[in-house]
């Protein structure tokens, strides 16, 4: 069964299906699924959901799901990690709102959930909505400061997901320790992706108590990729983030993020990409 994974804290994704299922996979992220427009079924972990328009639904991290379209469907994805959810604590450190992140931060790692759509009531269902018009909209215009517009949208689609899960979780249980290792072992990857030294095998097996000689294993039994090849792509979305959203020089980059030099980014990049990180960087002013 195919696994994915996340380079970024979050992203967003606009896909319009006609006939074609969503096959069954997991990933190693948090996913909400806002219907736009469409009929068809929700499958997550053997449990079926027929949804319709203004459904949203939340997928945990290893829920097993898939989608089968009924009718024209377009889905609007918001996808992010722990690592988002700890960075709204660490940007608010203080008084009410740190509160609310910790919560926050606590459902979203330790709740479990039937599947279908969270909202519970008719007011959130309008103003999810309205949220995600206003998403689409400058997903698809990319006006000045969209990104950071998006950002503050998402956090408070997260909060209203939240709010209505807590309405409906009255008892939340810690997940067993075995199902939070590979999550932890991303984060950490996440956490130290600028210290090399720290992402060694070696270090990331005695960090976690793990064989050195099993990690590997262990890592690519559930998320599908190897440690080495993990790593590789979370920074080649950084590059690809900086390139999009920085006026950096390539050599400044590549120190940021310890490619050994110019060069050995530009060999890196294009190997995996297809094209030069400059090249990239060309496509994207002309869009």
């Amino acid at each position: 069964m195919k696994t994915e994974n996340l380079y970024q804290p979050f992203e967003v994704e606009y896909k319009e299906l006609d006939e074609c299922p969503i096959t069954a996979h997991v990933h190693n992220f948090f996913e909400l699924v806002y219907i736009v427009e469409g009929t068809g079924v929700q499958c997550i972990n053997d449990n079926k959901f027929h949804y319709r328009p203004e459904h949203f639904f939340l997928l945990m991290p290893q829920d097993c799901h898939s989608f089968e379209v009924k009718t024209v469907t377009k889905f609007f994805f918001i996808r992010f990690n722990d690592i988002y959810l700890k960075a709204q604590k660490i940007q608010n450190p203080y008084g009410a709102l740190n509160d609310w992140t910790r919560k926050l931060e606590f459902i979203f790692q330790n709740t479990n959930h039937l599947p279908g759509c969270i909202l519970k009531n008719k007011t959130d269902k309008l103003l999810v909505k309205a949220l995600i018009d206003a998403i689409i909209r400058e997903h698809i215009n990319q006006q000045q400061y969209h990104q950071e517009l998006v950002q503050q949208i998402v956090n408070t689609l997260i909060t209203i997901v939240a709010r209505n899960i807590s309405f409906n979780t009255p008892q939340i249980t810690k997940k067993s320790v075995v199902n939070e290792v590979p999550l932890d072992i991303l984060h950490y990857i996440h956490q130290n992706i600028y210290m090399p030294e720290n992402l060694k095998v070696e270090q990331i097996a005695a960090h976690f108590n793990i064989s050195a000689t099993y990690i590997g294993e262990y890592f690519k039994k559930h998320t599908g990729e190897n440690i080495q090849q993990y790593i590789t792509n979370y920074k080649l979305k950084l590059v690809e983030t900086r390139l999009q959203y920085s006026d950096l020089r390539m050599n400044e980059i590549a120190y940021e993020l310890n490619f050994t030099d110019e060069s050995h980014l530009n060999r890196i990049f294009k190997k995996y990409k297809g094209i030069s990180p400059s090249e990239f960087r060309k496509q994207l002013t002309k869009v």
